[in-house]
C-alpha cells in the first residue's frame, strides 16, 4: 500500500513539473556529505588509497569537480540500509587500485569482475562504513555515480528530472538513470525491505549546485517538498536541505558574490 501511494505521489508531481520543465535548474552535481568521526583521517585516507585531490581545507577533498565533505559524527551508522547505498568512483586500472583499497584497509564487499557489456566493477566498504561502487569505466574517471535504494527507481527517477532536470539515459545502455554533467545518479529496488532515511548514515546527503539557493528552495516548498534547512550563509557559501519523498537529504549550495 505504501509502495502504490509513493507511486502515485511520485507520478502526480513528475506529470505537472514535465509539462513546464524541471522547478530548480540545478547547474551541476555538486558533493556529497560523508559522515565519520575523524575528518581529517578520513581525508587524508582518501587522498592516498583512493585517488582524491586533498581540498583547501582538512576535511574537503575533490574527484575532479565533485567534492566530498567529511562531517564529524561519532555515532553514524553504514550507508549499506540507507536509501544511498553507495558511491561509484572510476579508475583507468581497476585491479591495481583495488590492490590500494587493500593497503589502506578497506573491507572486499565483492572482488573484481567483468560484467558483459557494461565494465569491470568491485565493492568495497571504507573504514567507516561508506560502501564504494569500483569501476573501470574509461568515458567517466573519477567520481562516477550515486547509487539510491527505493522502493520505486522509476518514479524515483522521474521526481529527480521532474524536480532538479538531469539527462534521462542509460549507463552504457543497460542501467537506467539521470546524467549530471558526467555524474550519473542511480536507482535500484529496495524490494520489500524499507532503506533508512540518510540522515544518520555515513553518505549523509547528496547536493547539487543552483543559480539560487534561495529560489531553488521557494520553488520547491511550492511544490509541497519538505525543507529541513532554511537558506543560510556560512561565509561566501549559501545553502539549505530539503527532503525528497524517499527521506534522502538534498543539499542546494551557491556561491555568494565576494564583497
Amino acid at each position: 500500500m505504501r509502495r502504490t501511494f509513493l507511486s502515485v505521489c511520485f507520478a502526480l508531481v513528475a506529470t505537472a513539473a514535465f509539462a513546464e520543465g524541471p522547478v530548480v535548474n540545478s547547474l551541476a552535481f555538486h558533493n556529497v556529505h560523508i559522515r565519520v568521526p575523524d575528518p581529517p583521517k578520513a581525508a587524508e585516507w582518501y587522498v592516498k588509497y583512493a585517488g582524491a585531490t586533498a581540498g583547501r581545507a582538512p576535511q574537503l577533498i575533490f574527484f575532479g569537480k565533485t567534492l566530498i565533505e567529511f562531517v564529524k559524527d561519532e555515532a553514524a551508522q553504514p550507508s549499506v540500509g540507507s536509501v544511498i547505498d553507495h558511491i561509484g568512483l572510476s579508475y583507468a586500472d581497476l585491479d591495481a587500485k583495488m590492490k590500494d583499497f587493500a593497503a589502506g584497509g578497506a573491507k572486499v564487499l565483492n572482488p573484481a569482475r567483468d560484467i558483459p557489456g557494461l565494465f569491470k566493477v568491485a565493492f568495497v566498504e571504507d573504514l567507516w562504513g561508506t560502501k564504494i561502487e569500483v569501476v573501470q569505466d574509461s568515458e567517466q574517471l573519477g567520481f562516477h555515480h550515486v547509487h539510491l535504494r527505493v522502493s520505486d527507481p522509476a518514479a524515483t527517477l522521474g521526481w529527480y528530472q521532474s524536480m532538479l532536470g538531469g539527462q534521462r539515459g542509460q549507463l552504457k545502455g543497460k542501467i537506467d538513470g539521470l546524467n549530471y554533467g558526467g555524474v550519473w545518479l542511480l536507482a535500484a529496488s529496495s524490494g520489500a525491505e524499507k532503506p533508512a532515511p540518510s540522515a544518520g548514515h555515513a553518505i549523509w546527503n547528496i547536493a547539487w549546485l543552483v543559480p539560487n539557493v534561495d529560489d531553488a528552495v521557494a520553488a520547491l516548498k511550492s511544490r509541497g517538498v519538505k525543507t529541513t534547512v532554511e537558506p543560510r550563509s556560512i561565509n561566501t557559501v549559501r545553502y539549505a536541505f530539503v527532503e525528497d519523498p524517499n527521506g534522502i537529504a538534498i543539499e542546494f549550495i551557491h556561491n555568494n558574490p565576494q564583497p
